[in-house]
């Protein structure tokens, strides 16, 4: 099998490119986050859970939660958390998954005397189930943890959860106990959640190095619960062994194609499997589907260490995966713990996770190639669930790597508002909506989703991105200020709305027909932020560091994670200034992908990044377009830093910016010409 830790030097689909954020990848440390009074993460964990044990030496063993309780509360991140009282599932609850035999089964343990005790042990050693007094207790509690773990986020008392609880319960089927497993402690919480609050659409995310059977067979006819499992599979050699959860296991009847299995063909998976798994298959129809709810089906058994799975998964794969699904569902996101039996591997990735929640970011990942075995696995599951996801591109997908300019992402929201007892908007949030409509309804631009609450309620619908995204060699990253007429009225004090309008959308056209004529793919970033609400709303971050976060984001998982070896960053006004905060705090990977940087300044400052070490690179790839009246023309030495410097013949930014394209065009063209 192929390494799958690689790195090319050619571009190929199964390629993962370099994910540069702001740690560093050798450790994962904790933040000092300032204490908060109202904490937005809670954790779920009780020491009755450790009570259920074998004499024997099962892996499945109370050290489990112990270890990784134990290094959350040395890391204090507990303290910066809420906990959240556990208690038993009720039996009405359990029955919303279960059948009361089963139900009967599991209360029954408690009253068994030693003699049955061993009578039984042959029998739930079939099951690969052991048991104990304490395991009715148990095994209640780790399912009503889960509970409430998923209700704190579903009321919207808490954005995050982490419930860190034993026995797990992916493998507990509706009719049977197995597999470790005693109730299906995810799938009763997913019910109780539909039944108690208003969330109905729900993501349950898998990465526990086993199918979730028992999962799946919960929701396996239902379309409101969308279930996606990474799993070793081996042909049906594999735990819980059989053709179910290969991936024609698709669901049946109204939840045909809402069951997608990624079935690994062998051991040895690793990061770069996982996200390419990701970034083809799991984003885009997780993105379509648009859950309210995502949980995470936490097994750190395919982690590297870990002999029960024999995968080779890091605390940074897992990070990774984490920082994507906390983009969904307006980051609402559940984390139960399943399996795991390494005790070391099992804490550093409990505690990966657990960085994430809290609002860290994933440290740097190099770049990597997906194996062989991963990517052809990846691409029959695109070319099977390409008939119920129309965001799937099984040819982009192929081991081989042929090209296309197919969907990566296909769902996008309508974000004009239609309520009549809505408040009026500001004129410069109209004529943003104007254009993201436009991008949407007429180039099939697609929403980019935001990891952060604060993000969202600033920049929804702002960060967009033609479908083709993680396809194209050629990638062009747009970042400007659409919509700030401060931006405008700076050089014409008079200016019509209506007329902006109208600049907007044909500057747009003619920004989206160069891109696709070029065969290039699109993301536009518009950093001008929405109103910050309620004047009495506490203001958390300054505007710049929110759109430092909003780019990084961006970069980090979209530009970074996409097929694109070359970048073309362009900038409009004011926003100018955090292209060059990217090329400062990216400075490796932007270096080693960006092409051209273009700067369409107007009447604004042209910027230059801070670090003197990027200068020389910089001029080398700067083309600034500079209005008719710019003072830099009177700075020689600062010209001679921004290269090759274009003037126009026009002060207005947005009609500058169209002015000054057919040059952008053909200096790009030569950038990357000089590449071949």
């Amino acid at each position: 099998m192929q390494s799958s830790m690689q790195v090319v030097e050619e571009s190929d689909p199964m390629v993962i490119d370099s994910v540069e954020p702001s740690a560093p990848q050798s450790t994962m440390t904790a933040h000092a986050y300032p204490p908060s009074s109202e904490p937005d993460v809670g954790f779920v964990y009780d020491t009755e859970m450790t009570l259920h044990c074998s004499p024997d030496g099962h892996p499945e063993a109370p050290e489990r939660i112990l270890r990784i309780w134990k290094a959350l509360v040395s890391g204090h991140y507990i303290s910066r958390a809420k906990v959240i009282p556990t208690r038993q599932v009720l039996e009405h609850e359990a029955l919303l998954v279960h059948s009361q035999k089963l139900w009967d089964k599991v209360e029954a343990i408690q009253y068994m005397t030693q003699p049955q005790f061993l009578d039984s042990e042959e029998h739930y050693e079939q099951l690969s189930l052991y048991i104990c007094a304490a395991t009715t207790l148990t095994a209640r509690l780790s399912c009503g943890g889960v509970i409430e773990a998923c209700l704190a986020v579903a009321r919207g008392e808490l954005s995050k959860t982490f419930a860190v609880v034993r026995p797990p319960g992916h493998h507990a089927e509706p009719e049977e106990h197995m597999g470790f497993c005693f109730f299906n402690n995810v799938a009763v919480a997913a019910r109780v959640v539909q039944n108690l609050t208003p969330l109905k659409k729900i993501l349950i995310l898998d990465w526990d190095v086993h199918h979730g059977n028992g999962t799946q067979r919960a929701f396996n006819s239902d379309p409101s619960v969308l279930f996606i499992s990474l799993h070793r599979h081996d042909g049906g050699d594999f735990y819980p062994y059989g053709p179910f959860g290969d991936l024609d296991s698709c669901g049946e009847g109204l939840g045909l194609g809402y069951s997608v299995n990624i079935p690994w063909p062998e051991n040895g998976m690793g990061d770069a499997d996982y996200i390419h798994a990701f970034q083809k298959v799991i984003m885009p129809i997780a993105t379509e589907f648009d859950p309210e709810l995502v949980i995470i089906l936490a097994g750190f058994d395919a982690a590297e260490g870990d002999d029960l799975g024999e995968c080779l998964v890091t605390p940074v794969g897992y990070a990774h995966m984490t920082y994507m699904l906390a983009g969904l569902a307006g980051g609402r996101l559940a984390v139960a713990l399943e399996g795991g039996y390494n005790l070391d591997s099992i804490t550093k990735s409990a505690l990966a996770v657990t960085e994430i929640i809290m609002g860290g970011a994933p440290p740097e990942m190099g770049p990597m190639v997906a194996s062989e075995a991963g990517a052809r696995t990846v691409w029959l599951v695109a070319r099977q669930q390409s008939q119920y996801w129309k965001s799937l591109n099984a040819r982009a997908c192929e081991p081989e790597g042929l090209p296309c300019a197919a969907a990566s992402y296909s769902s996008y929201k309508t974000v004009v508002p239609t309520e009549a007892n809505s408040p009026p908007l500001p004129t410069q949030e109209i004529l943003k909506l104007h254009r993201q409509h436009y991008m949407y309804s007429e180039h099939g631009m697609m929403e980019v989703p935001l990891v952060s609450a604060e993000l969202e309620q600033r920049f929804s619908g702002q960060v967009i991105c033609s479908p083709d995204v993680f396809q194209c060699e050629t990638l062009v990253f747009v970042v400007h200020e659409f919509g700030n007429l401060r931006v405008e009225m700076s050089a014409s004090v008079m200016r019509d709305a209506q007329l902006e309008r109208a600049n907007l959308i044909e500057f747009s056209k003619d920004l989206v027909t160069w891109v696709k004529a070029e065969g290039y793919s699109l993301l536009d970033v518009n950093l001008f932020p929405k109103p910050n609400g309620s004047i009495l709303r506490p203001k958390t971050k300054s505007i710049r560091a929110l759109r430092q976060e909003v780019i990084t984001y961006v970069w980090d998982n979209y530009v970074m994670l996409s097929s694109g070896r070359n970048i073309v960053l362009v900038g409009h006004g004011p926003a100018c200034q955090q292209l060059m905060d990217l090329i400062d705090m990216r400075e490796t990977s932007v270096v080693e992908s960006v092409r051209s940087v273009i700067q369409v300044v107007g009447h604004w400052p042209p910027c230059l990044p801070s670090r003197p070490e990027n200068l020389k690179w910089y001029r080398c790839h700067s083309f600034p377009a500079l209005g008719c009246d710019h003072s830099i023309r009177r700075k020689v030495q600062e010209v001679e830093w921004h290269g090759h410097v274009l003037d126009v013949d026009e002060d207005r930014s947005v009609a500058l910016f169209a002015k000054a394209l057919p040059d952008i065009k053909r200096f790009v063209k030569a950038q990357l010409s000089c590449l071949k």
